[in-house]
């Protein structure tokens, strides 16, 4: 569904620089010191099956959310490649893609939900929800049917005509959740959606979400600093440190065999039950 080859994303006036830097060896710090280009995705690989939960870990200032971005081209890559199987012409190269074939490609193909849930305070949840049907041109009756039917999904049916200011924060992300749904993008996008929740509401979205998917079968990339969260919802697993992934695999595998020290930290304190 998702294939990353070699994805390097510098930030800076001259990212050109730094990349062979890169190529010899040296660290983000040095090649900052060195050009004054920031390294954020350095040489990233991974592929996403369809319809899985895949999670990009690692601690701030890692390159996870910065390698998400690059994935819709809210930030173009310096360099390599990413691929999207698009249902109808096959395999496309995104980062090819003309100005107007990316914006189709996020308004049909690839939602993204935010930490910070960026919702419309003057829309009501039920046109918060209807926003990505909305600019897809669906009439009016047909967004509204379909985002109701989100909202019954993330257990928000009778808030429809409520505004965002009248619900709490986890009730606030299960609208941005829902909105991310409601498009019937096939891939979904979720950059740390519930970082900024309490525990325990926390665990019930990551158990909300693992329903949905379950009913939904939708592909996830899912991007967190909390190995416990990785373990509870993940399918595979990649680690990133230093704008690197430096280990993938399913949970098991990384829980059984951390192949670094920075890894073998994370499992140390890592919750094998979630």
């Amino acid at each position: 569904m998702i294939r990353a080859e070699g994805v390097t994303k510098i930030f800076g006036s001259a990212p050109e620089t730094a990349l062979p830097l890169l190529e010899a060896g040296k660290g983000k710090s040095e090649i900052q010191a060195e050009t004054g280009q920031v390294v954020g995705v350095h040489d990233v690989s991974f592929s996403v099956e369809p319809g899985e939960v895949f999670v990009i870990m690692g601690l701030s200032g890692s390159g996870k959310s910065t390698l998400i971005r690059c994935i819709n081209r809210l930030f173009e890559p310096t360099a390599g490649h990413i691929f999207f199987q698009h249902p109808d012409e096959g395999e496309i190269d995104i980062t090819g893609l003309s100005d107007e074939r990316l914006r189709m490609l996020r308004k049909h193909h690839m939602s993204m939900v935010f930490q910070n849930f960026a919702l419309f305070p003057h829309r009501s949840v039920l046109d918060n929800v209807a926003y990505g049907l909305e600019v897809q041109g669906k009439a009016r009756d047909e967004r509204h049917r379909h985002a109701q039917e989100m909202l019954e999904m993330v257990g928000l049916g009778d808030w429809g005509k409520a505004y965002p200011s009248e619900l709490s924060g986890g009730m606030q992300q299960r609208v941005g959740l829902a909105r991310g749904l409601a498009t019937d993008a096939s891939v979904l996008l979720m950059d740390e959606p519930f970082s900024a929740l309490d525990p325990l509401i926390k665990v019930n979205m990551q158990q909300e979400l693992k329903k949905i998917q379950q009913q939904l079968g939708r592909t996830i990339l899912f991007i967190t600093h909390d190995l416990d969260e990785a373990m509870r919802i993940g399918d595979h697993i990649a680690i990133m440190e230093e704008g690197k992934i430096i280990q993938l695999g399913t949970p098991e595998e990384i829980l059984v065999n951390p192949r670094t020290e920075y890894v073998a930290r994370f499992v140390e304190h890592a919750d094998p039950t979630g």
